[in-house]
């Protein structure tokens, strides 16, 4: 296979004592001309690839009949208002409903905000919205083409009028208003971070800022920053009394948190009281019992706990540590709700204020989309879904449970297969979902997905491509690899830093277990993950190519040796590991899938995805990785990359481009591990 040419630089350095070539840093440049006419030739000859696989037309239409389902979000009760996101199955995004009462809004509701006239290609999406505690306003963020950065706007809920107000340059925030409605806070990056050259870096880190409405943005004034410290990250709350401001402060991504308290008065902020001021604990504030603050954390419990805090840092348990991994708690009317994972399936469970009268509450489900409950209302609703359906929204008062279905409007598009879900306990746990009509008499084309990284548990839920495989008669395999946090901090830290190399050791063992029961072989096997999960199939294809036909990885950290230069990469060291420190470098270079590859060696055919507006992950990861591919691969498997125009990490892209995308992952996939698709 001929590829298009992907000029090789003399470009050397000596890091650490090492000698790295890095051919392809011309590739680092979006917006250079030599890049984008890269792109193009790359994804004309991808097309070109893809255009002769019998099965990408079965995928194609099978994918758009999944993304035309109506479908809706999960209900929230805000300030006296009803909210949901609803979609006909023909909008590329979500339409915002609003209603005064929960009946209305399963009736109908009135349209607040249609993010599809935001854009005319519909990659401008809605990111996040609060509204303002006198249910005035309703402050929503807009992120372009699928960018992390935010704009925000208001509306008048009352009349869904526009505002004239306008705050720019924010990012990893949403707005937090005041109790008094007039202002809210966010996180701003200054402009000057967007771009220096080739390494889009964000400068200092945000600077958490108090806007008025109505007030120019340059009028807004500086609550807390951290000038000496670019990776650190603040998320306030105003806490359920209105008495505080409750910050959270992290370094990067680790969990680990300071938790810093500032009294609310009538001309602003008092001084902060330090609850926690150390970062070694993961600290999340829950909401107010009487003087004291209802915390979740992991202190001296892995599994994590619920505590009662004095102002003073003295943590005293209202939930002890359980079997169960704690993910979620949510302050109810009557006390508070829990998210659990028992062996990575999801349990509510309801409490009284002091811990006691504990209640699980029945409402099936792989996943939990959402879990929104407040102080405030005596309604919980709970968002759940499964590998085949994205949301099952649920309403829970008084301990009863009633489903919602009314809030999908129409019907028609795909019917989802009947699967069967099994729990299965090798080396690695995992899920093994499949058709509920297949048998294992021999072994089946399989798709493996995992992710392994940053305490995010992987469990049995939807993605859209998973009733497109299985419906074809694919075996879906879902991996709980150490890394994620389904089994508490202590599985989160056997999986990072020095011990990456068990993520992929993890993900190489559920393979060979596959193998060796019989469910696949290696010529029947594909793999796949997303971002620290496009990382984990570089790595293993690099390491292991010999254990799959077939690599998806998708806007992957490919280059562990510069991923800390752009955007917000230096926050992931917590994880990986920082490249300017000499040992951790070279734990890097150990599995870095950019630098793991050998030329002339015979690679699983490889289609790599990514977006050109990609600002977490940036695209040049991708590039760099397919273009040594390609130069490396010595079989006549193909080793392709399908870059999206206009959308970035993922978020917020339009059905339409989420249909496609999958229907060709999907057809490679199936093309290549000897997937037939039924005939229509």
């Amino acid at each position: 296979m001929t590829y298009p040419e992907s000029r090789r630089d003399d470009v050397v350095e000596t890091l650490h004592g090492h000698q790295i070539a890095d051919p392809y840093r011309w590739l680092e440049d979006p917006d250079a001309p030599d890049t984008k006419d890269w792109v193009r030739r790359q994804n004309e000859f991808t097309e070109a690839e893809l255009s002769g696989y019998p099965e990408r037309e079965w995928f194609q239409t099978t994918m758009s009949a999944i993304l035309a389902r109506p479908r809706a979000g999960v209900p929230v009760k805000k300030a006296g208002w009803y909210f949901v996101g609803r979609n006909d199955g023909t909008q590329a995004q979500d339409v915002v409903y609003v209603a005064e009462s929960l009946d209305e809004l399963l009736s109908a509701g009135r349209v607040l905000i249609d993010p599809n006239q935001l854009s005319a290609d519909g990659t401008d999406s809605l990111g996040t919205f609060t509204v303002s505690p006198d249910g005035k306003y309703f402050a929503y963020g807009i992120n372009e083409s699928g960018s992390d950065w935010t704009t925000f706007r208001l509306l008048d809920i009352a009349t869904g009028s526009s505002v004239d107000d306008l705050v720019t340059e924010a990012k990893f925030c949403e707005a937090t208003w005041l109790p008094d409605s007039s202002a809210y806070l966010y996180l701003h990056y200054p402009a000057s971070g967007r771009s220096e050259g080739t390494e889009t870096k964000t400068l200092t880190g945000g600077r958490l800022m108090l806007h008025k409405v109505g007030t120019a943005q340059s009028d807004d004034e500086l609550v807390l920053s951290f000038p000496d410290n670019d990776r650190i990250f603040i998320t306030p709350e105003v806490s359920d009394d209105d008495r505080y401001l409750v910050v959270h402060i992290t370094e990067g991504t680790d969990p680990a948190t300071r938790l810093w308290v500032f009294p609310i008065t009538s001309d602003g902020f008092g001084e902060p009281v330090k609850v926690v001021d150390s970062l070694e604990d993961e600290i999340a504030f829950v909401r107010m019992s009487g003087d004291q603050l209802v915390l979740r954390t992991d202190r001296n419990a892995s599994r994590g706990r619920v505590v009662l805090a004095s102002l003073d840092g003295t943590f005293t348990d209202l939930i002890p540590e359980g079997s169960g991994t704690l993910q979620a708690v949510r302050g109810t009317v009557s006390g508070l709700v829990t998210l659990s994972l028992e062996d990575a399936q999801p349990v509510l469970t309801l409490y009284e204020l002091d811990g006691s009268g504990a209640y699980v509450v029945e409402a099936p489900g792989g996943g939990v989309v959402a879990l929104n409950a407040s102080p405030e209302y005596d309604e919980i609703f709970v968002g759940l879904s499964t590998t085949t359906d994205p949301t099952l929204s649920y309403v829970v008062t008084d301990g009863m449970v009633r489903a919602l279905p009314e809030l999908v409007r129409g019907s028609g598009g795909f019917t989802s297969p009947s699967v069967r879900v099994e729990r299965r306990t090798g080396p690695v746990p995992y899920f093994l979902i499949s058709r509920s009509d297949l048998d294992f008499s021999s072994p089946r084309p399989t798709l493996l997905y995992g992710y392994g990284g940053f305490r995010i548990p992987i469990l049995a839920d939807y993605k859209p491509g998973w009733p497109a495989w299985l419906a074809a008669g694919g075996v879906l395999v879902i991996a709980n690899l150490r890394g994620g946090g389904e089994y508490g901090s202590d599985w989160h830290d056997a999986g990072r830093l020095k011990d990456k190399q068990n993520v992929f050791d993890d993900f190489i063992a559920v393979a060979s277990h596959l193998h060796d029961t019989g469910v696949t072989t290696p010529s029947q096997l594909a793999i796949h993950g997303r971002s620290n999960g496009g990382l984990l199939v570089g790595a293993v294809m690099t390491q292991r190519p010999d254990l799959f036909a077939v690599a998806l990885p998708g806007v992957g950290v490919m280059d562990m040796l510069r991923f800390h230069r752009f955007t917000v990469g230096a926050a992931w060291a917590s994880d990986f590991g920082h490249p300017d420190d000499p040992e951790q470098f070279d734990d890097l270079l150990a599995y870095s899938p950019l630098h793991r590859l050998r030329d002339g060696t015979s690679y699983p055919a490889t289609l790599v995805v990514t977006g050109d507006h990609d600002d977490r992950v940036v695209p040049l990861h991708s590039h760099k990785f397919i273009a040594a591919l390609q130069h490396a691969q010595s079989s006549s498997e193909p080793v392709l990359t399908r870059i999206e125009v206009n959308t970035g990490h993922g978020f917020g892209k339009p059905a339409a481009m989420v249909a496609s995308e999958w229907a060709d992952l999907l057809a490679f996939a199936a093309h290549h591990v000897g997937l037939l698709p039924p005939e229509r």
